[in-house]
């Protein structure tokens, strides 16, 4: 199932979307994150009201929004988890190439969350090193603490696009991740989160990212070095991961950092994020 958190005019609910439009949910639902925190059984309420519904809005006659508008917590995202873009990113650096020997974590605020289609602030008073990062991410669905690798995936509720849009002058002058990746729209999310029955294998997904029209990065999520189980055993060793927590698994290579010369979003530049079985992600830079 597709899953949508829509504005129709006023209103703003959650729906499914078929191909004669969108369902609209809120009968079940008053958000995206009460229909993840219902569980398996109101997920099947919600597949079963889809399947028989007689009334659908035209896809065109909405907004999306951000599957999940405003997490409850930060949004953990995977660094360096592909190894070419691991390598690209240390030698842009200068640092030894090593590929990291554990999952390497941060964090995104959550008012750096961003609509599809929405336009992402370019902020060139603060940033001219702003760059790319196609993900894909996955949204938590049962409580997970001491989870093991094999049972990992039974945790996932599913998978949407995130693009983690980064400030890399601000990366290296502050000397971490965070505040260089949480300004204010500078995670576009979307356009939908599809069930994680629908993609029996997330490690099977070719990733792109274009930009104007011509493809920047284009892997396979088999490329990770640290597969999803690994990372959620990781991360449940010593917290709890809740219903609707949204975990980005990494980029691969082609980022703007990366490149010879060096390539920085502008005004008015268009990124197309796709992941295959779950579609595709397009903003526009701000300006």
């Amino acid at each position: 199932m597709k899953l949508v958190t829509y504005r129709k005019g006023a209103v703003e609910a959650v729906g499914a979307v078929r191909d004669d439009g969108v369902v609209d949910l809120s009968g079940l639902a008053a958000s995206m994150l009460a229909l993840i925190e219902g569980g398996p059984a109101l997920l099947a309420q919600a597949r079963d009201y889809m399947a028989t519904a007689t009334t659908t809005i035209p896809l065109s006659e909405v907004t999306l929004l951000a599957p999940i508008p405003r997490p409850r917590k930060n949004i953990m995202c995977l660094g360096m988890n592909y190894a070419a873009h691991a390598i690209e990113s240390l030698r842009a650096k200068g640092l030894p190439e090593k590929l990291p020997a554990y999952p390497v974590f941060f964090t995104k605020a959550p008012t750096a969350i961003n609509h599809p289609g929405a336009p992402i602030p370019l902020m060139p008073e603060l940033s001219s090193q702003r760059d790319w990062e196609v993900e894909l991410a996955l949204i938590i669905w049962l409580p997970a603490r001491n989870v093991a690798p094999e049972e990992a995936l039974c945790h996932v509720f599913g998978y949407t696009i995130l693009n983690d849009v980064s400030a890399r002058d601000l990366q290296t002058n502050h000397q971490q991740f965070f505040f260089s990746k949480s300004l204010d729209g500078s995670a576009p999310m979307g356009p939908w989160i599809v069930t994680a029955d629908e993609i029996p294998d997330p490690h099977a997904l070719r990733l792109q990212l274009r930009l104007n029209g011509a493809t920047m990065q284009d892997s396979v999520t088999s490329d990770m070095i640290f597969d999803i189980p690994t990372c959620l055993a990781t991360l449940t060793r010593g917290m709890t991961l809740d219903p609707g927590d949204i975990i980005a698994t990494g980029t691969p290579s082609g980022v703007g950092m990366g490149m010879t010369p060096q390539v920085w979003l502008k005004a008015g530049d268009v990124m197309e994020c796709e992941i295959e079985g779950i579609g595709v992600l397009t903003n526009q830079v701000e300006g």
